[in-house]
């Protein structure tokens, strides 16, 4: 079992940045690799970014494409989102997740936190 914490959501002006961080406990976090979803209000949950269990292999939806940096820290257990130049359409709950191997779909991950809210006005 892995449990994850998002934290670091708040509120922003367009063009501005935020820095999300799911820190995880449990099992051993290097273990897995590691995602980032969002889901905005009356939308699905959709892909953000990817992460390998080593932090060699990073890939992006095209919407985030850069802007976003999904990074690791395995010695903290802990993964980061730098989120800069934002946008009103990044107004979503960010989740986390883990996985045995990078994945774009909800289903390629095992384990989920409870997400942060980030909004960005215009």
């Amino acid at each position: 079992q892995v449990q994850l914490v998002e934290s670091g959501g708040g509120l922003v002006q367009a063009g501005g940045s935020l820095s999300l961080s799911c820190a995880a406990s449990g099992r051993t976090f290097s273990s897995y690799a590691m995602g980032w979803f969002r889901q905005a209000p009356g939308k699905e949950r959709e892909f953000v970014a990817t992460i390998s269990m080593s932090g060699g292999y990073t890939y992006y939806a095209d919407s985030v494409k850069g802007r976003f940096t999904i990074t690791r820290d395995n010695a903290k257990n802990t993964g980061y989102l730098q989120m800069n130049s934002l946008k009103p359409e990044d107004t979503a709950v960010y989740y986390c997740a883990a996985g045995v191997r990078p994945a774009v779909r909800r289903n390629g991950y095992d384990y989920w936190g409870r997400g942060t809210q980030v909004t960005v006005s215009s």
